[in-house]
């Protein structure tokens, strides 16, 4: 109960507006047209490791050569168009992944009925695991280079998945806070995995939510489970409590 009664103040301490200014979720807050959140959400997202500050920037330098419109540039962007992306780079993101995700994207949405569909798909296979793992496979339906894959992670490879999960929060929660958007209602929020990094994965094992020494799928499994002792319906809004206490209050 005391645990519990911690993760449940400090989630609604970060679970805020003042929580999205410095974080990567600022950037699909700036859209209100669903396929618009879901693709700069995605490429925010894929780029989250690193210095927060970094993240955004870059992210808002990708969605201003898109024209400030990634559904519609997605839709009807050419290889010419490419040309002005060129010399990006995030850490090892660089410009020929960031062009091989815009023709797997234009992909997802002209012939395989966009993104939550395919998730959709994925999950009566199984899992959110198996959900992942099916995305990722239809992702990389097009030519691509052999590189591009390592930033698309795979559950059923050990991967934590952690921004692919982080992504999935943003999509399908909705608890009327105003941070996370809930633009997926095919998908429940109990199906959600706790995204699990460093910070979180310190705090969840200081306050005996996590056993595991690795941070990776089966921690994050092993996370969420426990989370779901507290709240079974939406385990994964403590991810707000185990980030801010991580990296905000070096708990």
């Amino acid at each position: 109960m005391q645990v519990k009664e911690l993760l449940e103040r400090k989630y609604l301490q970060y679970n805020s507006a003042e929580f999205i200014l410095t974080d990567p979720i600022s950037i699909p807050h700036l859209f209100s047209q669903k396929e618009d959140r879901e693709i700069s959400g995605f490429i925010a997202a894929t780029l989250a490791w690193g210095q927060r500050i970094t993240i955004i920037n870059n992210s808002l330098k990708i969605i201003d050569q898109m024209g400030e419109s990634p559904f519609d540039f997605i839709m009807s962007f050419r290889e010419r168009d490419l040309q002005s992306f060129e010399g990006f780079v995030h850490r090892t993101f660089n410009y020929t992944d960031l062009c091989t995700f815009f023709w797997a994207l234009k992909n997802l949405y002209q012939l395989q009925g966009g993104m939550e569909n395919i998730f959709v798909d994925g999950l009566k296979k199984g899992d959110m695991g198996t959900a992942i793992a099916h995305f990722r496979d239809v992702f990389f339906q097009i030519p691509h280079p052999k590189r591009t894959e390592k930033h698309l992670s795979n559950p059923l490879r050990g991967a934590s998945a952690k921004r692919l999960n982080m992504f999935l929060r943003w999509m399908i929660r909705n608890d009327n806070r105003c941070v996370d958007f809930g633009v997926w209602q095919k998908i429940s929020p109990s199906q959600l995995i706790c995204p699990l990094d460093i910070h979180s994965g310190r705090v969840a094992r200081k306050l005996g939510l996590l056993l595991r020494k690795q941070n990776d799928w089966k921690a994050a499994i092993e996370l969420t489970n426990n989370l779901k002792l507290l709240d079974q319906k939406d385990p994964v809004k403590y991810d707000f409590a185990l980030f801010g206490l991580g990296v905000f209050e070096k708990f």
